[in-house]
C-alpha cells in the first residue's frame, strides 16, 4: 500500500461487530487527521452486517486512505457463501458513497465502499 495509510482488524462475526468496526474505523481516520463523513457509521455497519450474515466465525475489516478518500472493505472468511443480499449495494449507494461493490473470492465474500473525506 505504497503512498497510502492502511489498517486492518479481525473481529468475531457477532451482532456487535458493527459497533466495534465503527469505533476502529472512525478512531483511525481521526488519528490520521481526517474528518469522517456523517454516513460513516451506517456504511460500516452495512458492510459488516453483509459479511457477518455469511455465518463464519470471524470477519476482517480493512481500511485504506489516500487523496482524501477512504476505502473500507469487509471480508467474511466463509468459503462459498450464499448468494448476496442485492439490497446491500443499493443501501450503500443511498448513503452517498463514491463507489461500492461486492465479490466472492476464495477467501470469502468481500464488500467494499469508497467514501470522500474532509481533511
Amino acid at each position: 500500500m505504497k503512498n497510502r495509510q492502511g489498517a486492518a482488524w479481525s473481529l468475531e462475526a457477532q451482532p456487535w461487530a458493527g459497533s466495534q468496526a465503527v469505533r476502529h474505523v472512525s478512531g483511525r481516520l481521526l488519528a490520521w487527521g481526517s474528518t469522517p463523513p456523517g454516513s460513516l457509521e451506517q456504511v460500516v455497519r452495512r458492510l459488516v452486517a453483509a459479511v457477518v450474515a455469511d455465518g463464519g466465525r470471524h470477519i476482517s475489516l480493512h481500511l485504506a486512505e489516500q487523496d482524501h478518500k477512504a476505502l473500507i472493505l469487509a471480508l467474511s472468511h466463509q468459503p462459498q457463501p450464499a448468494e448476496p443480499d442485492e439490497s446491500v449495494l443499493a443501501g450503500l449507494s443511498g448513503l452517498g458513497v463514491a463507489s461500492c461493490g461486492t465479490e466472492v473470492t476464495p477467501d470469502g465474500r468481500q464488500v467494499w465502499a469508497v467514501l470522500d473525506l474532509a481533511s
